[in-house]
């Protein structure tokens, strides 16, 4: 008689939703964040910095300061230590602003004139507060004008224009024809936990503990910026209470290892509100023009879109606003270009859908104009005009699942009982109507490494530098390597954001989450083979380590992206102008979803931020100072829970065939074609187009008087 074993299938977790590894520490308060990490003979600086736009630092009345209690040092620009700035990073030329006090010029108001340490950082800041700098003033330059004549080209990490076929004869021969101006304004990251650093030497050794998006990635910036062996310099970032792109090198983390390398001691520095309003990047606000032209049908024959943006008198940084008319629709003849201007004002950085978010407001809103020109819907449009390839590239999708978004968001959202006519929907003073808007966001991958461990109580233990600045990372990883070894999560111990654990794709551009999985699936993968053929598990355990830097060179090249369609229902108010988004759906193609409840947290939370885009977000700069009107989260309008309506985000099966778990990203895509949606449904609700961002009380005022029922 012969006895069969069946082994049970695995069943495994990517796909299904699991809280947070976390969550428990965070919930509980034991999860320390990089600003309240204890250390033994901790000191405090604080950054001070200039009250002018531009000028020329005359001289520093440091003696009176350093006689003050606990003060430490105050360094500036005639005794901190000599820095390189002469390398090229992971992301170009190092930005002059966060390469602190190397000169006496002052290119904007903000910029860092010097650094207080004292022994507590209450003593700090009184003392950088009664630091009296003299300037010599010059004359700043602030104006944000597409009138102007001195722009440059905006090249930046995409090529400053791109071109092909013959623009104006195919706009003459259009049968409708779109040409309009849309705006946006400068807009600030405001996430939640300040930007903070403690820098400390340890026998030679550089120690950094930071929050930031990439430990490996500001290790490179700081061995290279102080003249270290990367080897020597280590840097640590467990905890990070959200970045959207701000979180890379900045003042703060340099201005603490000059503290730490003079003293001989660790210093930490932590940013104020204020003061991350001038130093720690934003979105540039954008002018663009977009202009197009269909024929009888609605397809499109033409498409130009040229977007200004500023920056800086010390780094160029571009906001590629162009980038949506790049992937979404093809035309015959089809023009992009991004020009810049410098002016005395901090350097912008990356925010959340840097480019997407700007130009879907504009490309979006101008497909829907041209959708009423044409007396076709909206979605239709947009259809007829879906691309077999990048329009720009020529290079075939690894998928592209837009269309089924926009059939199943229109089916949930009730899109076929819309009436199509304006202004023809009203409660009391409410006038209501909806729009859609289509996004993507390209899902790229970047080399990681990680080690996998069996270890001898069973357990696995991932290790990996990648850095959970709130998506759920952490958690996905977790999911990730149980699967590939075929064990329960429970039993893996996942640990990431420190560079000691290897080099590691940023929290950035949507490729964090799918370069990290890469790295540890093939890890987890290769350990269970071992595992497998019977290796016994040393009290040491058994490790595994893996590169993908050769797997992600060997991808083809191809366009991938996620997609998004956006659909949101407002009511306006006649009598304040008020706009109350009341719901939005957002359907979504972004590959194979690892973990449903922290994806569905990150898409909607990009549905929100576009919410916020589209009704409150401005900062505004004042002419006669350089400085901002209310740096700060008053002043500074992000959206509150009584702010966000009822916000729905699914998506629809859209496995990504180039990637070896089939991810695509899911952190930017939420918020690209969000503003446009709002702003599309502001028009059906009111008949009037509202061009400019944020669609605020007063904009929208005069426009609903002018509505005849209203």
């Amino acid at each position: 008689m012969t006895t069969t074993t069946t082994r049970t299938p695995f069943r495994g977790r990517t796909g299904t939703a699991h809280t947070r590894v976390e969550g428990r520490e965070k919930v509980t308060g034991a999860a320390r964040y990089a600003g309240e990490i204890p250390f033994a003979d901790l000191a405090h600086g604080w950054l001070v910095l200039s009250t002018v736009a531009r000028g020329r630092i005359r001289s520093i009345e440091t003696e009176p300061v350093l006689a003050m209690p606990g003060v430490l040092a105050v360094l500036h620009h005639e005794n901190a230590p000599r820095l390189n700035t002469d390398y090229v990073g992971l992301l170009g030329k190092p930005d002059p602003t966060w390469a602190v006090f190397q000169h006496d010029r002052v290119p904007h108001l903000g910029w860092p004139v010097a650094l207080v340490v004292a022994e507590t950082s209450e003593q700090a800041r009184e003392a950088a507060e009664a630091l009296v700098v003299h300037y010599d003033q010059e004359p700043h330059d602030i104006d944000f004008s597409p009138a102007r004549t001195d722009t440059v080209p905006g090249e930046g990490f995409v090529p400053a224009t791109t071109e092909k076929g013959d623009l104006e004869a195919e706009l003459a021969a259009s049968a409708f024809v779109v040409d309009a101006e849309y705006t946006t304004p400068e807009e600030h990251h405001s996430m939640m936990e300040p930007h903070a650093a403690t820098a400390r030497w340890d026998g030679g050794r550089l120690e950094v503990v930071d929050s930031n998006q990439g430990a490996f990635w500001v290790v490179g910036e700081l061995a290279n910026l102080f003249s270290l062996d990367p080897a020597s310099v280590r840097v640590v970032s467990e905890h990070v209470g959200g970045g959207f792109g701000s979180k890379g090198v900045r003042a703060h983390q340099v201005a603490a290892v000059m503290a730490a390398t003079e003293l001989q001691r660790p210093v930490r520095v932590v940013m104020t509100r204020r003061q991350m309003f001038y130093l720690t990047g934003y979105r540039s606000p954008t002018v663009q023009r977009v202009r197009l032209g269909a024929d009888a049908d609605g397809r499109l024959r033409a498409l130009e879109h040229h977007s200004l943006s500023l920056t800086s008198a010390v780094h160029d940084f571009v906001e590629p606003s162009t980038m949506p008319s790049r992937v979404m629709y093809d035309a015959d003849a089809h023009h992009t270009a991004h020009r810049l201007l410098r002016l005395n004002v901090p350097t912008p950085t990356y925010m959340r859908a840097p480019g997407e978010a700007p130009g879907s407001f504009a490309l979006e809103c101008a497909i829907d104009e041209l959708a009423e020109k044409a007396g076709l819907d909206p979605i239709e449009l947009r259809l007829r005009n879906e691309p077999e390839r990048g329009p720009v590239s020529g290079l075939p999708f690894t998928s592209r699942n837009l269309a089924a978004c926009f059939r199943e968001g229109a089916r949930r959202f009730g899109w076929a009982d819309r009436d199509p006519r304006p202004g023809v929907r009203r409660e009391g003073r409410w006038l209501l109507g909806t729009g859609t808007a289509a996004g993507s966001f390209a899902a790229g991958a970047g080399p990681s490494t990680a080690t996998v461990t069996a270890e001898a109580d069973g357990t696995f233990t991932v290790r990996i530098g990648a850095a959970d600045i709130g998506t759920g990372a952490r958690t996905a990883l977790t999911l990730i390597a149980a699967d590939a070894l075929e064990v329960p999560p429970e039993r893996i111990r996942t640990h990431i954001g420190d560079s000691a654990f290897g080099r590691a794709m940023i929290a950035g551009g949507s490729q964090g989450t799918r370069s990290w999985a890469w790295a540890v699936r093939t890890a987890a993968a290769e350990l269970r083979e071992r595992l497998a053929l019977g290796a016994d598990i040393p009290p040491e355990g058994i490790t595994v380590r893996s590169d993908t830097t050769a797997a992600v060179a060997a991808l083809a090249e191809k366009e991938r992206h996620s997609y998004g369609a956006q659909f949101a229902e407002v009511a306006v108010d006649v009598t304040t102008g008020e706009v109350r988004v009341r719901r939005m759906l957002g359907i979504f193609a972004a590959g194979t979803i690892v973990n449903p409840l922290t994806a569905r947290s990150q898409l909607v939370g990009g549905m929100i931020w576009g919410i916020s885009m589209a009704l409150h977000e401005e900062a505004v700069r004042d002419a006669a100072s350089g400085g901002l009107y209310g740096p700060d989260l008053v002043g500074y309008h992000v959206p509150t829970h009584a702010d966000v309506p009822l916000v729905e985000a699914d998506w629809v099966d859209d496995h990504d065939p180039e990637d070896p778990i089939g991810i695509k990203g899911i952190g930017e895509v939420g918020i690209v074609g969000t503003a446009a949606a709002v702003a599309n449904a502001v028009w059906h609700a009111t008949g009037v187009r509202h061009r400019h961002l944020p669609i605020r009380p007063d904009r929208v005022l005069q426009a609903a008087a002018e509505v005849p029922h209203a």
